[in-house]
């Protein structure tokens, strides 16, 4: 499957984006989904995680409360709601796909996830 995430900005702190990844090539609905980000000289880290029907989710800590997943398998599309957005927030975002076929399992490490975005900026002022 081939991920393409956009979305990314320029935007004030406390202001909101939504990152979208559209995937293609075979039928979403057997992926689950994360979201991760990676600031400049830091790992990757994740951030949200998504099962494959939608009804599982995980959030990062830092972002709990203000970021929400979500995805649409009719459109092969998937969603990062991001609220409330701090410098601290500044990254790449990157989507990512992971073969569950129907379990509704999540995954949060990086070698779970077997396709990858090719990552959004995203950036946030003070």
């Amino acid at each position: 499957v081939q991920l393409q995430a956009s979305g990314g900005g320029l935007v004030q702190a406390g202001g909101s984006l939504t990152l979208s990844c559209a995937a293609s090539g075979r039928p979403f609905s057997g992926y689950a989904v994360g979201w991760f980000r990676q600031a400049p000289g830091k790992e990757r880290d994740i951030v949200a995680a998504i099962d494959w029907s939608g009804d599982s989710t995980y959030y990062a800590d830092f972002v709990k409360g203000r970021f929400t997943v979500s995805r649409d398998n009719a459109g092969d599309l998937a969603y990062l709601q991001m609220n409330s957005l701090k410098p601290e927030d500044t990254a790449v975002y990157y989507c990512a796909a992971a073969h569950s076929g129907y379990r509704e399992s999540y995954y949060s490490r990086i070698d779970e996830y077997d396709y990858w975005g090719q990552g959004t900026q995203v950036t946030v002022s003070s």
